[in-house]
């Protein structure tokens, strides 16, 4: 069975890490049922609204799984919400998702729809955020990426409440075979497989700009790339 087995909302606090001077990273577990709007969940607020929040950034989720890598990985127990996510998963393998993977989360009636739409890049105030959490946090970005279990983020199709414990289930699956592992390679460490990207329906404006950019470059109709400083 597949469910969730934590819910997690953060506020924004300021750090002298945060790229901005403030990051809502740090989330914390509620205790019971929470409503779930368009733009997330009840209680949570975006920090750094150019790069995180909004329709296609609404939830985050990570899988108990893939927390529990970690934990062998760096040696250190891991809670739940450590990496910033609002829903904590287990029995279900997220990265494994197609993108455009449709999930009803919550009891019948009451529940919510989500969409697999983007994937977690991570940034220099996950890598604060793990030093300050008591982790290694030396070549984490490099180290977090060379593994390729981002975790997905989701639009709202369906608003709702859910609670800790309620199901998980995939009622849709579109088909294309391009997975969110897929879509983190692609944007983080294999550019050449951004073309891949172009078979996803609703491919979210910012990324199918970056696969279509890679096209048009590949096939001589754009100037080379600035190289980065």
């Amino acid at each position: 069975m597949s469910f969730v087995r934590t819910i997690s909302v953060g506020r924004p606090q300021d750090k002298e890490w945060a790229g901005l001077g403030r990051t809502s990273i740090d989330k914390r577990a509620v205790g019971g049922p929470v409503e779930v709007h368009p733009l997330g969940i009840e209680g949570d607020q975006v920090s750094d609204t150019q790069h995180h929040g909004g329709l296609d950034q609404a939830v985050y989720a990570y899988a108990r799984e893939d927390l529990d890598f970690w934990e062998q990985r760096l040696g250190m127990p891991i809670r739940d919400g450590q990496f910033g996510e609002n829903l904590t998963t287990e029995g279900i393998d997220v990265n494994a998702l197609e993108i455009g993977s449709r999930l009803r989360v919550g009891l019948p009636g009451v529940g919510v729809l989500l969409e697999a739409v983007a994937v977690r890049i991570p940034c220099n105030d996950f890598k604060g955020w793990m030093g300050e959490s008591g982790y290694d946090p030396r070549a984490w970005v490099k180290r977090f990426t060379a593994e390729a279990r981002p975790g997905p983020y989701f639009r709202v199709l369906e608003t709702g409440r859910i609670a800790p414990g309620d199901p998980v289930e995939v009622v849709h699956a579109p088909g294309h075979g391009v997975t969110v592992r897929d879509m983190f390679v692609a944007l983080s460490t294999d550019r050449s497989r951004l073309p891949d990207l172009l078979v996803i329906d609703g491919l979210v404006p910012k990324v199918r700009a970056k696969a279509e950019e890679f096209v048009q470059r590949t096939a001589g109709s754009l100037p080379p790339a600035e190289p980065v400083a």
